[in-house]
């Protein structure tokens, strides 16, 4: 079973995150951002993955230090529940729309960290700080160990083309983690990633 809990306890922040990569999309997310809470469950929703998520943090300041550090924690739960990565697909790639929004993501499982973030926001959210978006894609590939590139090929609505990076992010990260059964080992010329 690929299944990893994290947790991340600072002065800042205390998060919490168990993710079943194998699941059905069964979330139970609970953050002191409402916002935030929509993306990761329908980041678990359409990725298939079962994801709990207790996060609480100095938000009277700003979202900034528990949108980071929620990155932090799932990347380091990902990458555990991963495991070896034998027989992982390890590559994925999605574009999804959001009524006007258009999402593209591609990512390799590579433990090689990288972000490339071309997006280019038109508006603000009233709730949420949309480069919080940037911070939490950050953290996440530094931790889980993935290259991962974000582009916004079409978008007016911020919030849809949030939920668009999300949605996308969700079903390329399926792709790269399902089992390849003609994969019998390490999907790498190299023999590990």
């Amino acid at each position: 079973m690929r299944q990893a809990s994290e947790e991340r306890k600072t002065k800042e922040t205390n998060i919490k995150v168990t993710w079943k990569l194998d699941g059905g999309g069964k979330h139970q997310i609970k953050t002191s951002i409402p916002f935030m809470n929509h993306m990761l469950e329908l980041f678990a929703r359409h990725g298939y993955f079962d994801l709990k998520v207790d996060a609480s943090g100095d938000t009277d300041i700003d979202a900034h230090h528990t949108i980071e550090d929620l990155g932090i924690v799932m990347g380091a739960a990902f990458k555990k529940a991963l495991g070896d990565k034998k027989s992982i697909n390890r590559y994925g790639f999605q574009i999804i729309p959001m009524d006007e929004s258009l999402a593209l993501i591609s990512l390799d499982i590579s433990n090689r960290p990288y972000l490339d973030f071309n997006v280019k926001f038109k508006n603000s959210l009233q709730h949420f700080d949309k480069a919080l978006v940037k911070e939490f894609f950050s953290a996440f590939v530094i931790h889980a160990g993935i290259t991962l590139h974000i582009r916004m090929l079409e978008g007016d609505n911020t919030h849809h083309m949030i939920e668009a990076i999300f949605k996308a992010f969700a079903k390329a990260l399926r792709v790269g983690v399902d089992v390849n059964t003609r994969e019998k080992g390490i999907p790498s010329t190299k023999g590990v990633i």
